[in-house]
């Protein structure tokens, strides 16, 4: 069977994901920036309310994947949260400044996570060398990679998704993410031969808010009254056309 990964923005998207048949939740914050560390309360409360494996992103902000020192130890104090709210795991990822795999800082991380696995997420596909970047990750112990084949989405990287999952051969799992919905994700398993895959699989949702001050928005140009969260349905469907691809 193909398993999901949903990339969950809160943790009603987690219950949405659980509910749907998802075998674990990518908890995050900041979807727009690629994800960022979720908060505190999100964890406790995920942990609380799912069955199902909960891997924290690790990720002290937007944008590129080489960290100063001070975020590093942000990094390691959030490893250390998720460590003691028994977090089955976490995804995470650094890079150097010439875009490899930075082994001594997240060797660094994994012995602090352990027993928690890790996932290392699509930092990978900013690497300048993937298949180097492949046998990197895999020496650092960490049980799968997020990744789009270096592309935009996962469908533009399926020729490269491919050719991981057959130079990995079962050492880690090659997972394939970005830009996978229902339109896509039958071609992308077809294409690649991967076992599990990883979405959002959000929806719209609007504001029950009746009062609607329309002259000013909070942050981004974006919908003030609206938001996209998980939903289960879509998750189940997912599922049912992946594995009908298999």
């Amino acid at each position: 069977m193909i398993e999901m990964e949903v990339c969950a923005n809160s943790v009603t998207s987690a219950i949405e994901a659980q509910l749907g048949g998802a075998k674990r939740v990518e908890l995050c914050a900041s979807l727009t920036e690629g994800g960022t560390t979720p908060s505190y309360s999100e964890i406790v409360m995920a942990k609380k309310m799912l069955d199902i494996e909960v891997f924290p992103i690790i990720r002290p902000r937007g944008g590129d994947f080489l960290y100063s020192a001070l975020e590093f130890e942000l990094m390691k104090e959030d490893v250390r949260m998720c460590k003691s709210l028994n977090c089955e795991g976490i995804s995470t990822g650094i890079l150097s400044r010439e875009g490899k795999v930075d082994l001594t800082r997240c060797a660094e991380l994994f012995e602090l996570a352990h027993p928690m696995k890790v996932t290392f997420h699509r930092a990978f596909d900013m690497t300048a060398d993937l298949e180097e970047a492949l046998e990197d990750i895999i020496s650092l112990g960490a049980v799968r990679i997020l990744t789009s084949g270096g592309k935009s989405s996962a469908l533009e990287g399926a020729a490269v998704l491919s050719k991981l999952i057959a130079k990995a051969d079962g050492r880690i799992s090659i997972m394939p993410g970005a830009g996978v919905n229902l339109r896509n994700i039958a071609e992308i398993i077809a294409l690649t031969g991967a076992k599990e895959f990883h979405a959002s699989a959000r929806l719209p949702v609007s504001s029950e808010m009746t009062y609607r001050n329309e002259e000013l928005n909070m942050g981004a140009d974006t919908d003030e009254y609206s938001t996209t969260l998980t939903d289960a349905g879509l998750v189940k469907k997912l599922l049912e056309l992946a594995n009908s691809a298999e």
